[in-house]
């Protein structure tokens, strides 16, 4: 059987992403109290219906009253049954803010704090949450995502076979919009040729040959990958080796349209034709350049 947690900052994506795992056939539950976990899993591992077999749940501030006890009771239940992984979702302070602004929603917290104001209620959750965070398996800053682009992880981090017990997430970002604070592992392509000084590929992006033949048609940018790729071919077994789910490499150049996502889309090729899980996420593609 297979457990998922999502866990998380309110307004972060957890709700989104509860929907997106229903799509692809998991049964989910939404605002579970940290202490019936394990009935839920007993319940489900008994069942003989099929679809009670890939379950996700979400757990977070709404249903849990004592926030040390709700820690405790996800890592104990983690600890004890099999092929659970958790899911954190995360995003920038001000970021959350303005999410709670624009739909007029209450934050859980405001209720439980003296001037009930949501910007002291998002930190505080944000400091509460520290130790679930290092717990997780999995963790998504949505601080930049569409809702598409949270779709579209969701999907490619479940709805492959789940026997890769490390998934690689190459995710080309733009240095101009912040740097992807779930990113292991930052990669600075903004030394390599750069198409956004060439007229006639200005408005095009990484995806488009025409941009993709420039940036790899240079000796700099052959020796970067291969450089790049020995020091990941080395480091990403030991990855797997310490037992890490998913790997993140961020990929930057600029406005992470034209090197960035050239770059990401061959480490992808490559670590796609070596057989392992990935993922990949061209988070500032569609933005629109100045």
């Amino acid at each position: 059987m297979e457990f998922v947690i999502i866990t998380g900052m309110s307004g972060a994506g957890k709700t989104s992403a509860l929907h997106v795992l229903e799509d692809i056939g998991y049964y989910c539950v939404d605002n579970i109290p940290a202490s019936l976990l394990s009935t839920l899993y007993s319940l489900c591992l008994s069942s003989k219906d099929n679809m009670m077999k890939r379950v996700a749940v979400v757990v977070d501030v709404r249903g849990n009253e004592n926030f040390e006890d709700m820690y405790a009771e996800i890592e104990k239940f983690k600890q004890k049954y099999k092929s659970v992984s958790i899911l954190f979702f995360d995003a920038k302070v001000d970021c959350l803010i303005v999410r709670y602004k624009e739909t007029r929603r209450k934050h859980p917290l405001s209720e439980r704090l003296k001037d009930g104001s949501v910007s002291e209620a998002v930190e505080f959750e944000k400091a509460l949450l520290i130790p679930i965070k290092r717990l997780a398996d999995y963790k998504i800053d949505t601080t930049y995502m569409s809702n598409k682009q949270l779709r579209e992880r969701v999907m490619s981090m479940f709805m492959e076979d789940t026997s890769q017990s490390l998934t690689l997430t190459f995710m080309s970002f733009g240095f101009k919009y912040g740097i992807p604070l779930e990113a292991d592992l930052i990669i600075d392509v903004r030394c390599l040729p750069n198409p956004y000084y060439i007229p006639g590929l200005k408005h095009l992006t990484g995806l488009d040959k025409e941009v993709r033949d420039y940036v790899l048609n240079s000796d700099d940018t052959q020796e970067f990958i291969r450089r790049t790729l020995n020091l990941l071919d080395f480091s990403v077994p030991l990855y797997l080796k310490e037992g890490k789910s998913e790997l993140v490499v961020g990929i930057g150049c600029t406005g992470g349209k034209h090197r960035s996502v050239t770059i990401a889309r061959t480490l992808d090729e490559h670590f796609v034709q070596k057989g392992y899980r990935c993922v990949i996420q061209h988070r500032d593609v569609s933005k629109k350049s100045d």
